[in-house]
């Protein structure tokens, strides 16, 4: 993303950019996107063509032997497609999550049993081989919401969420209750909404699951994140990011307060019992 920013400072296309260090223009596409690593070599010869400063130049130096790390989630690379992957480690390294759920409760939020009937219902596209290796690392996603810079996530579920009885009443039940517990246990961090089947239609009422990310560093921009049945990826256009952000608003305004949100979950809960 900072090499992006560099190249269009100095108003220079793609083609050329890549002309400069002998790459092709997907090339650098590549490594602007982040699904590149960009060679040592060539990273230098782009400060010069973009006339960057020490102190830039020093950053950016320090960004990619940075990259030389490898994530929790590179253990898993067999498993899920690179974008998947790529998004396990922006939203490892986000700042705050803003998330829309229409049928499901919240990744970030099941339990391990819970999971695994999700993964188990998908029969169609999952092998059941994958599904525990799958469980694990969602339950390892979850580690980000706590520790001593936890994630701080905003998640918008619909009422039907609460009801769809994803592995049966008890499964459901036990998730229920960790729902609640986990909005007791990170009452500063974590703010889960229902949108109730009284309220009124929305934009996204109907629509896929999608998260919005934001960073701690003012110079990396907002992401979306949209799951659909047979696709998923990443969105960085900010133009696109905004249209996400303008129907999270929305579902959010549509769903009642906490209050009446922890309260919802508790007759749900009930009426499982």
């Amino acid at each position: 993303m900072r090499l992006k920013e560099a190249r269009e400072q100095v108003d220079l296309t793609g083609t050329e950019a890549a002309e400069s260090i002998g790459v092709t223009q997907n090339y650098l596409s590549n490594i602007e996107h982040g699904r590149r690593k960009i060679a040592e070599e060539k990273l230098t010869t782009l400060i010069g063509t973009y006339l960057l400063d020490a102190d830039e130049a020093g950053e950016l130096v320090e960004l990619r032997k940075a990259s030389d790390g490898r994530g929790w989630w590179a253990r898993y690379s067999g498993l899920f497609a690179p974008e998947l992957l790529r998004y396990f480690g922006f939203e490892h390294g986000a700042e705050e999550v803003r998330s829309y759920e229409s049928g499901a409760i919240s990744g970030l939020l099941q339990t391990e049993d819970y999971a695994r009937a999700i993964h188990a219902g998908d029969r169609a596209n999952l092998r059941g081989s994958e599904i525990e290796r799958r469980v694990e690392a969602r339950l390892r996603r979850q580690r980000r919401m706590s520790g001593a810079d936890p994630l701080r996530a905003t998640v918008v579920m619909t009422e039907g969420s609460l009801r769809q009885q994803v592995g049966g009443a008890d499964v459901l039940a036990e998730q229920l209750e960790h729902l609640l517990d986990l909005i007791d246990r990170f009452a500063d961090t974590l703010e889960v909404r229902i949108i109730p089947f009284t309220a009124g239609s929305y934009g996204a009422m109907g629509g896929s699951t999608f998260h919005l990310l934001t960073f701690p560093s003012a110079r990396l921009g907002r992401l979306a994140w949209q799951e659909t049945v047979t696709s998923l990826g990443l969105i960085d256009t900010e133009v696109r990011v905004h249209q996400y952000c303008l129907s999270f608003a929305e579902a959010l305004e549509r769903s009642v307060d906490r209050t009446e949100s922890e309260a919802l979950i508790r007759t749900v809960l009930q009426s499982l019992r």
